[in-house]
This record gives structure tokens, C-alpha cells and sequence, in this order.
């Protein structure tokens, strides 16, 4: 394009769109599951969970198994990025789209679906509710966020309500993960709750979200990709990324089955 006597060229914004954060958390998350899901299942025929707190019994477990231990545990660390991501796509999502209950109706629809491939993976079990999935905390953050912000229009700026109602409204929603055993829990709800709450300034809302993640080191990694986000959209594969959750678990489990491993429990 000509601007007078010089060329302006067009160039596209650099940076990390949302599709390729989301390729990031996907690849994190697979690489979690595959090590606590299968990988862990080899560690409790290895004899992990009989050990009795004896340390020599116990540095000899680990002479025995230290390869396997160390690659179940260098993916445990890298599959800590997932969730902030997610937090952080959820946050956008949420800002940008029309129907907000739709969106709320979407997460939860998807964490009943991943519910028994979850179950099968972790617990061995087509059903157990002991430990929810992590699109039920997602929801509730949802839940939370769009109570907060309903709460906000119906106040119309007056502080002190302002401040009581997002306490009330968000120590209910961790309350409720809590009791229902999400998977990070009413953590979990914080997280995305405090990283909505700054998400019109990008610097402030990665030292919260460091900060609300502090308890889990390996996570504050996951700001890194965070702040190269460029504010674009990138790819529409909207559905493949909600998809993608429950047939990777229900692929690891059959994996297990395959191998004759799905009887030990996934670590």
C-alpha cells in the first residue's frame, strides 16, 4: 500500500495465536496423562505402591526404576503447563463471545462426556466420584466469572457490595469444586477467576496468574507462551480442541488394555 512518498507493508502481528497456545496445552496435557496413565501404571506393578517408608527399601526401588521414574516425572513437570493456558484461553474466550450461557452449556456438556473415559484412565472405573474431570472446573470458573460480572452490572459501581458479592460468589464456586473433587479444585477456580479478573492488562495479569500458581512452580512456565499471545484467533478448530480431551484418555486406556496393564492403578 503507497502512503505518500513511501511503502507502508502490511505485516502480520507477531507473536503466539490462541490456536497455537492451545496446540501447546494440548501437547502438555497428553504428555501428563500418558505419564500418570500409563507410565504410572508401570511404576505400581514396579512395586511403588507396597513400598513401606523403609529408605533403604526405598533407594533400592528407585535404583531398580530410575529411568522410569525420572521420565514419569520430567512429564508430570511439563504437563503442569496445560492448565494456565487453558485458564488463560477460557478468560479470552469468555471476553469475546456472544452467548456466554451457550459457552457455559459447551463446558459442561463436554466434562459429562470425558467423564468415564477420565474414570476408565485414572481410576480404572467406567464411573467413580472420587475425582472429577477438569472441564467440571472450568465450568464452575465459568460460573463463577459470569455470576461476578452479572453481580458488577446489577451493583452499578459501588465498592463495598462489589467486594462482598465477588467473595460470596467465588467462595461458593471453590466451595463447590472442593466438595465435588474437581480435578485442581477450588484452587483451580482462583486461577482462572483471578486471571479473568486482569485480563485487560497483560502485565499485571501474568504476575497474578504467577502469583495465584506460586503452589505449583512448574506452571509458571506456562506464562512464558502466555505473554507472547498476540490477541489472534489463529486456526478454527473450536471442536477439535474440546474433543480432543476425552479421546486422548479413552486412546491412553486402550492402550493400557492393550499392553495388560489397565488393572494397576495410574499414579
Amino acid at each position: 500500500m503507497m502512503e505518500g512518498k513511501h511503502t507502508v507493508w502490511m505485516r502480520p502481528k507477531l507473536g503466539i495465536s490462541g490456536s497455537t497456545l492451545k496446540l501447546i496445552a494440548v501437547i502438555s496435557m497428553i504428555i501428563d496423562h500418558t505419564a500418570a496413565g500409563v507410565l504410572g501404571r508401570y511404576l505400581s506393578m514396579s512395586g511403588l505402591m507396597e513400598l513401606t517408608g523403609d529408605v533403604a527399601e526405598g533407594q533400592q526401588w528407585f535404583n531398580q526404576n530410575a529411568q522410569l521414574f525420572t521420565a514419569y516425572y520430567t512429564m508430570r513437570m511439563i504437563g503442569r503447563l496445560a492448565f494456565p493456558i487453558y485458564c488463560f484461553l477460557m478468560a479470552e474466550g469468555l471476553a469475546h463471545t456472544h452467548n456466554k450461557i451457550k459457552y457455559a452449556e459447551r463446558l459442561l456438556l463436554f466434562a459429562i462426556i470425558s467423564e468415564i473415559p477420565f474414570d476408565l484412565l485414572f481410576r480404572g472405573k467406567i464411573l467413580e466420584f472420587g475425582y472429577q474431570n477438569v472441564f467440571f472446573t472450568l465450568f464452575i470458573g465459568l460460573v463463577v466469572i459470569i455470576g461476578i460480572e452479572c453481580a458488577r452490572e446489577r451493583l452499578g459501581g459501588r465498592v463495598i457490595p462489589e467486594i462482598l458479592s465477588v467473595i460470596v460468589i467465588l467462595g461458593a464456586g471453590m466451595a463447590a469444586a472442593q466438595l465435588a473433587k474437581t480435578d485442581y479444585a477450588a484452587l483451580g477456580v482462583l486461577c482462572i477467576a483471578v486471571i479473568y479478573t486482569y485480563r485487560q492488562k497483560k502485565v499485571w495479569q501474568i504476575v497474578a496468574g504467577c502469583l495465584v500458581f506460586i503452589w505449583e512452580p512448574p506452571a509458571l512456565l506456562a506464562f512464558i507462551p502466555i505473554g507472547f499471545y498476540n490477541g489472534k484467533r489463529g486456526w478454527k478448530l473450536k471442536y477439535f480442541f474440546y474433543l480432543v480431551y476425552p479421546v486422548h484418555l479413552l486412546l491412553l486406556y486402550l492402550v493400557c488394555v492393550v499392553l495388560g496393564i489397565a488393572p494397576y492403578a495410574a499414579q
